[in-house]
């Protein structure tokens, strides 16, 4: 006897309606996602059919039969629908709306991207909604509409090894379900980047260089007797045949595809043991060659929308090169369709925008949001210090313009912001911080949404988790895997563990305030009971990292600085060169490292001068930083406890990767807590010869010892020995491989400690000791005042900008600073004291300093008569908030 249950005339009815007249509801990818859709009605047991007209439907069958239309503004039925719902459908690119009236349940959206993304939530609201009875929620949808915050919202994957990416490069299946998941969180642009397995301007013994000089390992260019040596015809072929299966894969998702060729090199001649040798290219033929490559590349993929190019000395190409580039980028001229020229704004000055602009193609910058690194979701309020000097010995021609004239682009948005610039803007956030373990806090990731498009930029590009690994010539066969233990490896499929983090960004740089329950139905989906405790420990752990980047920098390239598994910096300065020394002030200690936003940071050594002389600025104090990072791995363990009572299998590989990973995170924040404890200690005694103070230093740091070897306990046998994303020890290896330099530096000191005592004839100074216990207690932020100031929506050029901030309860003696520049990176700020009277303290912007083509950025410092100080806004509690103010500067 057939089971009821199954039997179709039996099951739940929808019909989906798509209107083959309908130019949007016609679209190619309109049709794939409604696939998705189809195939997430059918697992939940509900008959689909599908229909190009509505039908009527008896009010008794409303509650059985649902009819899904997919449309265009144009529809009347749409009109009507949305009318009913009282509900107004954006025009804006890449909006929709869904409505539901009698049994009918519109889709509608202003373009066919728009249209995808609506049949795409209701696709996702069905895999995940959880309910028992589909139709009846859906029927109960209320009426939402949506629109992108931000223009562009890519993702970045990298090929960087022969023997572990061609596994997934080579996988259709793999291309399938990866880009459907972009698509489904709402990014509009996937970027394949080729050629970024070397630093070419700068790097010796390139060894992997699969795909490094494009071209020749896709095609032959007719006219020209180049080829790679050791590459088979047919496997030339294969890769021809896998890059045209991942653009016309990407639009069929209604995604813009981005080509990455950031390396255009031909030769390495300091490195003689290249895998493969390019052929038939010489200085006379090199720019032609790339010029007629790209015109090919162009006309044989029509898919591809757009190329990534990296135009500065580490693309291989010595600087300045404006003929070289203009001859390559003049085979985009003629494609006979719209390509972005993206180009790595590192280094592009005017000249060489008028060379892009000359192809009349549309043209991109892409700055790097946080160096190398990602930090909280602003954009830093001041670069380092040694990023507006050159180099003492300015001898790197292959380098004039990155590292000289215009070093301030290396990492940010530097000059570029202009509001009469002829380009657009997107900003890319490098894998330098945190690669390997998870990352997932709806609040930084809202904060990106809301703060990546300042001053009219286009968005964010992410360089997705494990970028960069086993980058140059680092990798061995068996794919990007990085567990040891195989019940938790995901064979070929490592993105998987990330999804949660491509659902954060995805969703919310489209819309920064979209719906918890977007991110929170895929977690109960997932865990449960446990599902909120996830989310809690793993956004307050998600935060450690991002503050430890943007507080202690020794370097801002992610070849040397990996805070995930750190290269011990040391607190003892023992006169050794070190790995941080080239791209960190002198001596290269961890008390001398650089913040890297240096207006709202303290360095140690600059808290501990000022301290010790009876005044402090406002800015963040290592001290306070530590506080934080205290706090985050408390509360990151609290959430971390709860999850683990809750989950219903603690032993599942996906529970097991997410508590491993917290409870190593939660490690590093207090590893890094008592880093700063310890080096400000040590920094006080230095200036003090107080003891007192060199126990501390020992005390605390030997904390932060056992928080590592805590972490390194917990990844033993989880992780691979050596982790690889590059061939040198501060990129390679595990968290045990620190350990040894950690326990070095606090033998150093103890050594220290035990000659000091030995001659503890030295005089400590009480007037220090007497400031430092002033100073290292206060500035809590409880006792921070209450601020009322409206900041001003735009200025008009040329115009006087004036400036109020008021203080409840204002005590005597109180004095404030406003701080104010353009937003250029390359200027430093201004500094006005405001005039004050019963609290309320006035300043103003001077008109001719208005009077400029950048938007204006200020904040204000706080000093009360004690000495204490503080910046306003400043950081929220999440890390996600702009910690200062931007006022639109505007022409009219």
């Amino acid at each position: 006897m057939a089971d009821e249950s199954t039997n179709p005339a039996t099951l739940p009815e929808v019909i989906l309606v798509r209107d083959p007249q309908d130019l949007l509801a016609s679209h190619h990818s309109v049709a794939w996602a409604e696939e998705i859709l189809f195939d997430a009605l059918t697992n939940c047991r509900i008959s689909v059919s599908r229909s190009e007209k509505e039908k009527p439907v008896a009010k008794s069958d409303a509650s059985a039969v649902l009819q899904i239309v997919l449309a265009g503004t144009d529809s009347p039925l749409v009109q009507s629908v949305l009318d009913t719902a009282k509900l107004s459908l954006p025009t804006q690119a890449e909006s929709f709306a869904v409505a539901v009236s009698n049994g009918l349940m519109v889709l509608s959206a202003p373009d066919a991207r728009g249209l995808i993304y609506a049949v795409l939530e209701l696709a996702d609201r069905i895999r995940f909604g959880g309910g028992t009875n589909v139709i009846e929620e859906l029927l109960a949808t209320p009426a939402f509409a949506d629109k992108p915050a931000n223009a562009i919202r890519s993702v970045t994957r990298l090929f960087a090894s022969e023997p572990e990416d061609k596994p997934w490069f080579y996988d259709k299946s793999f291309w399938d379900e990866y880009l459907t998941e972009l698509a489904m969180q709402r990014f509009n642009r996937f970027n394949l980047a080729l050629g970024m397995g070397y630093d070419y301007g700068h790097d010796l013994n390139v060894h992997d260089n699969y795909f490094c000089f494009t071209y020749p390992f896709l095609f032959k260019v007719p006219g020209y007797e180049v080829q790679v040596a050791g590459l088979s015809d047919d496997e030339r072929q294969r890769n021809w045949d896998m890059l045209r299966y991942i653009g016309e894969a990407a639009k069929r998702r209604g995604l813009h595809f981005q080509l990455g060729l950031w390396n255009h090199a031909y030769e390495y001649t300091e490195s003689p043991n290249q895998n493969y040798t390019v052929e038939g290219i010489t200085p006379d033929n090199h720019a032609e060659y790339c010029r007629d490559a790209i015109r090919m590349l162009l006309k044989d993929f029509p898919t591809i929308d757009g190329l990534t190019v990296r135009v500065h000395y580490e693309g291989g190409i010595p600087e300045p090169a404006y003929e070289f580039w203009r001859v390559v980028l003049e085979g985009t001229k003629d494609a006979g369709r719209r390509v972005e020229i993206d180009m790595h704004a590192k280094g592009v000055n005017d000249e060489l925008l008028e060379v892009a602009l000359s192809t009349q193609q549309p043209i991109y910058l892409s700055p790097k949001y946080w160096a190398e690194h990602m930090g909280p979701s602003y954009h830093q309020a001041a670069i380092r210090d040694n990023e507006f000097s050159p180099p003492v010995n300015p001898t790197m021609k292959m380098q004039a313009i990155t590292a000289l004239s215009r070093r301030f682009t290396r990492y940010g948005y530097a000059d570029y912001l202009r509001d009469d610039r002829p380009v657009g803007i997107l900003f890319r956030i490098w894998p330098g911080t945190q690669r390997i373990l998870l990352w997932g806090d709806p609040a930084i990731a809202s904060g990106y949404g809301r703060l990546a498009s300042i001053s009219g930029t286009q968005g964010v590009e992410w360089c997705e988790p494990l970028s960069f690994k086993s980058r140059k010539g680092s990798g061995a066969p068996g794919g990007r895997e990085p567990y040891e233990d195989q019940a938790l490896q995901l064979p070929n499929r490592e993105w998987l563990k990330y999804k949660y983090a491509y659902r954060l960004w995805g969703r919310l740089l489209y819309n920064p305030d979209a719906d918890p329950n977007s991110w929170q139905r895929y977690l109960h989906a997932e865990f449960g009971k446990a599902a909120h405790s996830y989310e809690q420990a793993l956004a307050h752990a998600s935060r450690i990292l991002p503050l430890v980047t943007v507080a202690h920098l020794p370097s801002a390239a992610n070849n040397w600085y990996w805070p995930e598994m750190y290269t011990n910096m040391r607190i003892a300065n023992n006169g050794e060169h070190n790995i941080y020394t080239h791209d960190s002030p002198s001596p290269g200690t961890f008390g001398a490292a650089s913040p890297l936003d240096t207006a709202l940071f303290y360095r140690v050594d600059d808290f501990a001068d000022d301290i010790t002389q009876g005044f402090r600025s406002g800015k963040y104090s290592p001290l306070e930083t530590a506080e934080r990072l205290e706090q985050l791995a408390d509360k990151a363990e609290q959430h971390l406890v709860l999850a683990t009572s809750e989950a219903l299998d603690t032993e599942s590989p996906s529970f097991r990767r997410f508590a491993t990973d917290v409870a190593m995170l939660i490690d590093l924040g207090r590893f890094f807590a008592n880093k700063f404890r310890a080096a400000l200690a040590y920094a006080l005694y230095k200036r003090t010869q107080d003891l007192a103070q060199l126990d501390q230093a020992l005390e605390t740091y030997r904390s932060a010892r056992n928080a590592w070897k805590h972490l390194v306990s917990i990844s033993q046998g989880i992780y691979k020995s050596d982790i690889t994303f590059g061939f040198t020890p501060p990129m390679r290896g595990h968290w045990s491989d620190r350990l040894q330099a950690i326990e070095a530096d606090i033998a150093a000191i103890d050594l220290e400690a035990v000659e000091a005592r030995k001659a503890a004839a030295k005089t400590v100074s009480t007037d220090k000791m007497e400031f430092i216990s002033k100073f290292i207690q206060t500035n809590n932020q409880k006792q921070r005042m209450s601020y009322s100031h409206e900041p001003p929506e735009l200025v008009h050029k040329g115009e006087v900008l004036d400036l109020q901030i008021s203080v409840q309860d204002a005590p005597d003696g109180l004095r404030i600073d406003l701080h104010y520049r353009h937003a250029n990176q390359g200027e430093h700020y201004v500094i006005a004291e405001m005039s004050g009277q019963d609290g309320r303290f006035n300043a103003s912007v001077p008109a001719s300093y208005t009077a400029s083509p950048f938007d204006l950025i200020y904040f204000f410092e706080v000093h009360d008569r004690e000495g204490n100080a503080w910046m306003y806004p400043g950081l929220n509690d999440e890390l996600s908030n702009q910690p200062y103010y931007l006022v639109d500067v505007s022409g009219s």
